[in-house]
């Protein structure tokens, strides 16, 4: 009996000091997860949502690693585990410490052979901001600007550029599509926050391994995906928010099933916002810019010919908007060596009002009764067949098939006039794309990467107007049609890229890596236009065949264990799309016609970088600087049709402008950012970006360059509370550093100076931010924000909606 009790005591022993439990510092919550693994990589496991993992089959002499993205990778002898009773705690790292990059070649890399400037912000982070929309995160990234025209809407400009000359990109597949346009592009938001596992911008163009359109950069959505699990296993999310400056809900669950042989995310989030409110306190000194004195409260079937009167001019009506977000990912292991993952997006959004238009005067009254967008519908299903062979020709590699479909729609009135018009678009995008990878050495460190990309568009547009049936204030249908100038060639439109790359990365020695590639792509862009009732074309019919070379050559320089310095010289391109050639719409008296000889334009980026660790490297300061030549670059200008300067549009005389082709032009800048911990309870991060473009040719101010930006944020951590306090600033935007001739900035929503009968430009602002959560356990989290503490008002550059006031957000996730 004895030596029963003796063998029962040893083998618990030994079952027990095979198992290891990986701890968050701190929290002392169990991290799920982990990848553990020895030098080799022939052995690898993961712990589960306890933390805990079976080593068994390690041998005492083996070296095991702890990795965890958001972690401090962490390395010990196996049979060294006994002296920490074989409990492990990893410190969390600083954000942009995140050395695994997915974005830079479509595949995971260190940072440490990256030459390009890249940000990344991962879901812990995100959920923590507490953002209303993607737009809303974007802008708390280093380096960016978010313009709004409205607030459902949100324009991201990278490094002076923005709209279509920035590419989004969600789960490998592009959303650029024909129809995105140039000046503001509010489609950043049809991907909700709460779907979001990772963000990663690239920085400068980027043409070689995303194609046309990566001129300023490209911001990579990333969706949380299921994993594969031995066990069966069933987690759910519950998270709900409530923001006061607009009587913000925000609702979002989530379910994940895992299984050996498959596994499921399924997420649905909903988001209700009212009118934003802007703040009261006015260091600007502007008495009533931005204030909202009178509004329409017409509907589609409310009718009031005559504005009302807002009894709260700072709260900006007409701003209020709903949104709906589905999304379903299936995870298919077939083999060892092979993963097909389904995905299933879907965006839908209630009618949103654009607030600039609504807000729009002509001879002393509101100009619109109705201005509004329809519901801004998104979807996506894509499959992605993730392969890995792992032999001399092919080590892994990604397939990846998408449809999209995109519904935009436009729907206006003037006061005084019972004429309603409708202008809608459609757009069907097919694509596929292959991203590969071969391993030239054992070691992996001459790698050559290949890809393709095929993508088609097919755009159906279309416009008519009616004519209300009012019975005092009630519209109960239309007597009558009338024809309205369609967005886009009635005819139907098309617009096909084919693009090829090669990109090649070595390790020259252990302290510097050498970045190649090169990239071949042909767009064809096909239109008909039929009616000629309000502009008659040159040509009826067009046929456009674009091609580019475009090319990258990158170095990174490791001279020590705390240093980085990258140089990289790079080309983009960006082909006119449907949007650019063929549109046809008003915007403060001039009305932007099509240009059928419009032709491509280029982007030569020249940029530096440096990132210096410190405190072994838990703290790091950078500086990206750049200088980018812009080529044929595209802007809109005065133009001519049938030799006449001036058209009627929409029953009123306009300038005639378009988008043309000019000659040279340059934007050069940098961000300075610091990151990190200071010591185990404090840490630190800013960010202070400038920019500045100007045309060689014309010597006019570029659009979309924004003023000296940046912010400040000191962070406190204790165990299960967080705490934070953020500064952000903008400086003054200059009206001689404004481009009145584009018009994209929007200078006509920045102050009136009556001495001088014009604008002033965007005054200078800057707010604090307060933001707290409190970690129950490893399933409950509460999360408290406090926004722009002091009530400040302000306006984003370009922007026409004033920013939210004093705002106070409470949030709670549960886990299971």
């Amino acid at each position: 009996m004895n030596k029963f009790l003796f063998f029962i005591l040893i083998f618990s022993i030994s079952a027990k000091a095979q198992k290891v439990k990986v701890l968050e510092f701190g929290t002392k919550f169990p991290i799920e997860n982990v990848a553990i693994f020895n030098d080799d990589n022939s052995k690898l496991i993961y712990t589960n949502k306890k933390g805990i993992a079976d080593l068994s089959k390690f041998t005492p002499k083996d070296v095991i690693s702890f990795n965890h993205l958001s972690f401090i990778e962490y390395d010990i002898l196996k049979r060294d585990l006994k002296v920490l009773d074989y409990t492990v705690y990893l410190h969390k790292k600083a954000e942009e410490l995140n050395e695994i990059i997915l974005s830079a070649s479509k595949g995971k890399e260190q940072r440490r052979r990256i030459a390009e400037q890249i940000d990344v912000i991962a879901k812990e982070n995100i959920v923590k901001m507490a953002p209303q929309t993607s737009a809303d995160l974007l802008a708390n990234m280093a380096g960016i600007r978010v313009q709004k025209s409205q607030f459902g809407g949100g324009s991201p400009v990278l490094r002076g550029m923005e709209a279509n000359k920035v590419l989004l990109v969600v789960d490998g597949v592009r959303m650029n599509n024909a129809i995105y346009r140039t000046g503001h592009l509010q489609n950043s938001i049809t991907v909700s926050p709460n779907i979001l596992d990772r963000v990663e911008v690239i920085f400068g163009p980027s043409s070689v391994i995303y194609g046309s359109d990566a001129l300023g950069g490209v911001i990579h959505y990333y969706t949380k995906t299921p994993k594969i699990s031995a066990k069966n296993q069933v987690n759910t999310s519950v998270y709900n928010r409530f923001s006061t400056i607009n009587n913000e809900f925000t609702t979002s669950e989530s379910i994940e099933l895992r299984f050996k042989k498959w596994a499921s995310y399924t997420n649905v989030s909903y988001s209700k916002f009212g009118d934003l409110k802007m703040g009261k306190s006015r260091n600007h000194g502007y008495k009533n810019w931005g204030k909202v004195f009178e509004y329409s409260n017409n509907t589609n079937t409310y009718y009031n010919p005559n504005p009302v009167v807002n009894s709260n001019p700072n709260i900006q009506k007409n701003t209020a908007y709903n949104q709906t977000d589905i999304l379903q990912k299936l995870v298919f292991p077939l083999s060892k060596k092979e993963i097909l993952i389904f995905n299933f997006q879907y965006t839908t959004s209630s009618n949103i009002n654009r607030f600039d238009k609504l807000n729009e005067y002509k001879n002393g009254t509101l100009k619109f009764a109705e201005w509004h967008y329809g519901p801004q519908n998104r979807l996506l299903l894509s499959s992605q067949l993730k392969i890995n062979p792992n032999n001399k020709w092919l080590k892994k590699g990604t397939i990846t098939a998408a449809y999209q479909n995109s519904k935009e729609s436009r729907i206006q009135r003037k006061f005084s006039s019972l004429k309603r018009s409708y202008r809608k678009e459609n757009v069907d995008v097919i694509s596929l794309n292959g991203d590969f990878f071969v391993p030239l050495t054992k070691e992996d460190n001459r790698i050559l990467s290949y890809g393709f990309e095929f993508a088609y568009n097919k755009v159906n547009s279309n416009a008519y107007g009616k004519t209300l049936d009012v019975v005092g204030n009630t519209i109960i249908g239309f007597n009558g049609n009338f024809d309205v100038q369609s967005r886009y060639p009635d005819g139907g439109s098309n617009y096909t890229s084919l693009a090829s790359y090669i990109n090649y990365r070595q390790d020259l020695s252990t302290k510097s890596t050498l970045n190649t590639g090169i990239r071949y792509s042909s767009n064809f862009l096909n239109a008909k236009w039929i009616d000629n009732t309000f502009i008659t074309l040159p040509k009826s019919k067009i046929a456009i065949n674009n091609s580019a070379v475009t090319a990258t050559i990158g170095y990174a320089y490791k001279p020590s264990k705390n240093w980085q310095l990258n140089s990289l010289i790079s080309s983009g391109f960006r082909a006119p799309n449907i949007d650019d050639v063929g549109k046809i719409r008003e915007k403060n008296g001039n009305v932007t016609v099509p240009n059928i000889n419009l032709k491509p334009e280029y982007a030569y980026n020249f940029e530096i970088n440096g990132l210096k660790y410190f405190n072994n490297r838990k703290f790091s300061m950078s500086l990206s600087t750049y200088y980018i030549l812009l080529n044929n670059y595209i802007t809109r200008d005065y133009f001519k049709i049938n030799n006449s300067s001036t058209i009627i549009y929409d029953g009123e005389e306009g300038n005639v402008v378009a988008n043309v082709n000019k000659g040279n032009a340059y934007i050069l800048g940098g961000t300075y950012s610091f990151t990190g911990k200071i010591n185990n309870y404090l840490t630190s991060k800013a960010s202070l970006t400038y920019t500045k473009g100007k045309a060689y040719d014309t010597h006019l101010p570029l659009s979309s360059i924004p003023p000296l930006f940046g912010s400040f944020e000191i962070g406190y951590q204790k165990n299960k509370f967080q705490a934070s306090i953020n500064w952000r600033f903008n400086a003054q935007k200059k009206l001689k550093d404004y481009n009145l001739v584009e018009g994209i900035d929007n200078v006509e929503q920045t102050p009136f100076n009556p001495k001088t009968n014009f604008y002033e430009g965007n005054p200078s602002w800057s707010i604090f931010n307060i933001n707290t959560n409190y970690r129950f356990n490893n399933s409950i989290t509460a999360y408290l924000k406090l926004d722009n503490i002091f009530d400040i008002h302000y306006k984003e550059f370009a922007s026409s909606i004033s920013n939210a006031g004093r705002n106070i957000s409470i949030s709670l996730l549960i886990n299971n």
